[in-house]
């Protein structure tokens, strides 16, 4: 039986082939902030193999212009810091090419950096750009005839409706086959998602209760605190739903949603999330609450009549036998109170409670299993426990887990990092596919076609006070009451 790339990575180190990795859109605020310190990382951590990268972009630059660039993001985003040794060996390695140059000079300059590899490298091209760049970019891939075994990494979002990613997939499928094909979701490539699968399906404790007859609401809840800051050009054709839930809380939803697939190849994963998706029920625009934070207006170059949502909170359910009836609130927005990345599931209260009034039962609301998607993981699970001492007073306890009680927080990668190398070693396990991105977009009509006026929020709250006749008569998880025990 042929090995899935997942399956031989389980417990190793999958060894590389020799790369060039041409990176679009090289001088972009991602590739700065991102890519180039998470580069950077992959090498210093021995898990580049032998590399050279070339940067495109539209700035007029050269290759040590281009170093300086990348020096100044490092000393900037690295986050391990930027030993002599380690930049010598990786600025030795970059090359940039202005994408004005044309589709001859890009395949000359990708042979010249093949040769100094060796050993037949492999290719990988990361689309670093906005969505209205895209087609530019995989044309030029095209015409430079540079797109045969090679793999593309695929920013989001990925087209803003269901027949602009119609289009999209079309354009790109006339040059790459879909398996070459890395649509990225960087929440996806947090240590803590992978966690969800460990959790539900290496424990037999928890997938029996994963289900409508146990689970009683389901929330997954974004907020940051964040503005728009100069992406004001990319958000005003997105909005918050484009921009966060098509891509990524639809994502995480899939992973927590899914059936148990029949192993952990990136195939059986991707099927069963793909699944989810064809099961989502229909965005009704009565269930969505859509807001803007005052002051939006008085961004530099925001429309004065804009009516771009800086703010979303949806119910919506998956119409299948597991989840039935149970519904899945999302929420994310920018200037919020705080960033955070939380899924927090319900559990059904009990049907009778013997104990008397005053005890403290239902108090403080339902049992609540929560999984903090942040960098450093964190999972918490609250229940009812006596108070110690005469009586029969009950508190809500909890216990919780972090990644640093592991003793090995310093292993993990950072989302981007791990993404780039599973894209290098064919693992597509944490990526979207065509279906089921279409499938969202197909699911999020309604929404596209009729959306709700968007309402006004302060900076520094939580949203619009609609958000709470949406989850009524439950309460969002988010501020939480108590907080994490410190690791």
């Amino acid at each position: 039986m042929p090995v899935e790339p997942s399956d031989i990575r389980v417990g190793l180190i999958e060894p590389l082939r020799p790369h060039v990795i041409v990176l679009f859109g090289a001088t972009g605020d991602l590739a700065r902030r991102k890519l180039i310190p998470g580069l950077f990382h992959l090498q210093q951590a021995g898990l580049l193999p032998e590399f050279r990268i070339l940067a495109v972009a539209l700035d007029d630059l050269d290759d040590d212009g281009f170093r300086t660039h990348a020096r100044g993001a490092l000393d900037e985003f690295a986050r391990h810091g930027v030993p002599d040794a380690g930049w010598d060996h990786f600025s030795a390695r970059l090359a940039y090419l202005d994408q004005s140059a044309g589709p001859i000079e890009l395949r000359r300059r990708i042979a010249a950096l093949s040769t100094a590899v060796g050993d037949d490298p492999a290719l990988l091209h990361y689309l670093s750009v906005p969505p209205t760049a895209a087609v530019a970019a995989i044309e030029l891939l095209r015409d430079a005839a540079v797109a045969d075994d090679a793999r593309i990494v695929m920013e989001k979002p990925f087209g803003r409706d269901l027949e602009s990613a119609r289009a999209l997939n079309r354009v790109l499928h006339d040059t790459f086959v879909e398996e070459q094909v890395f649509r990225i979701d960087h929440f996806l490539g947090k240590e803590a998602a992978l966690n969800i699968l460990a959790f539900r399906f290496a424990n037999g404790l928890f997938e029996p209760i994963w289900n409508r007859q146990h689970i009683a609401h389901v929330q997954i809840d974004v907020p940051e605190d964040l503005a728009i800051g100069h992406r004001i050009g990319f958000y005003e054709q997105t909005g918050a739903y484009r921009d966060m839930v098509v891509t990524h809380l639809f994502q995480v939803l899939g992973f927590m949603a899914m059936e148990p697939p029949t192993s952990l190849s990136p195939h059986a994963i991707g099927e069963e999330k793909n699944k989810v998706f064809r099961s989502l029920a229909p965005i009704a625009p009565d269930a969505v609450v859509r807001g803007q934070y005052t002051g939006y207006l008085d961004e530099p170059g925001v429309p004065p009549h804009s009516d771009t949502e800086t703010f979303i909170a949806l119910r919506c359910e998956i119409d299948n036998w597991r989840w039935a009836d149970v519904p899945f609130y999302l929420r994310t927005g920018k200037r919020m109170a705080e960033s955070a990345r939380i899924i927090s599931i319900a559990f059904h209260e009990p049907p009778k409670s013997m104990f008397p009034a005053g005890s403290g039962v239902g108090a403080h609301g339902p049992d609540h299993l929560t999984f903090d998607l942040a960098d450093v993981s964190k999972l918490s699970l609250s229940f009812y426990g006596k108070r110690p001492g005469p009586g029969m007073t009950l508190d809500k306890q909890s216990l919780q887990f972090s990644l640093h009680e592991t003793g090995r927080a310093n292993d993990v990668l950072e989302a981007y990092e791990r993404l780039i190398y599973d894209a290098m070693v064919g693992d597509r396990t944490l990526f979207s596919s065509a279906d089921g991105i279409e499938s969202l977009w197909e699911r999020s009509e309604p929404l596209l076609q009729n959306p709700p006026p968007v309402r006004p929020y302060l900076p520094g709250s939580w949203g619009p006070n609609a958000i709470h006749q949406l989850i009524a008569p439950s309460a969002w998880r988010l501020p939480f009451e108590r907080a994490w025990r410190n690791a």
